[in-house]
């Protein structure tokens, strides 16, 4: 998968405040394949400077979100599920709802939210993603 990097310091290792910034083109690939090489970027594991329990200054802008390649069955039989906590209270959705509510960028926006860990950083490591149509 071609990602395009661009370095906003000047070389060597990244100082505080400098940020690198990788631009994923979507066109013709899957949900799934753009998915998770976006999570692995924004959790730093492409960085030779990886740690686990810091966000690293790294930006991902994933570009033609509108042109990924998604069957018809798998937009229509795709659900996402939320709870709220109440009894009898899970709330269905399907991709098809979705995507006409909130546009495909949701659907990216979630299936990368999926693939990063659920603590106190994921808030800010998701700040750091922007989706493009």
């Amino acid at each position: 998968m071609a990602v395009k990097t661009i370095k906003t310091n000047k070389g060597g290792p990244v100082q505080p405040g400098e940020h690198k910034m990788y631009i994923i083109d979507a066109t013709g690939k899957s949900l799934g394949r753009v998915a998770s090489e976006a999570a692995s970027i924004i959790l730093g594991k492409k960085s030779v400077n990886y740690v686990q329990n810091e966000v690293l200054p790294v930006e991902v802008t994933i570009e033609n979100a509108g042109a990924l390649k998604m069957t018809e069955k798998r937009i229509a039989m795709k659900e996402y599920y939320s709870y709220t906590g109440y009894p009898g209270g899970l709330r269905t959705q399907s991709m098809q709802m979705m995507i006409d509510k909130k546009g495909i960028s949701e659907v990216l926006y979630t299936a990368v939210d999926g693939m990063i860990p659920r603590n106190k950083l994921r808030k800010e490591r998701m700040k750091r993603l922007t989706i493009k149509d």
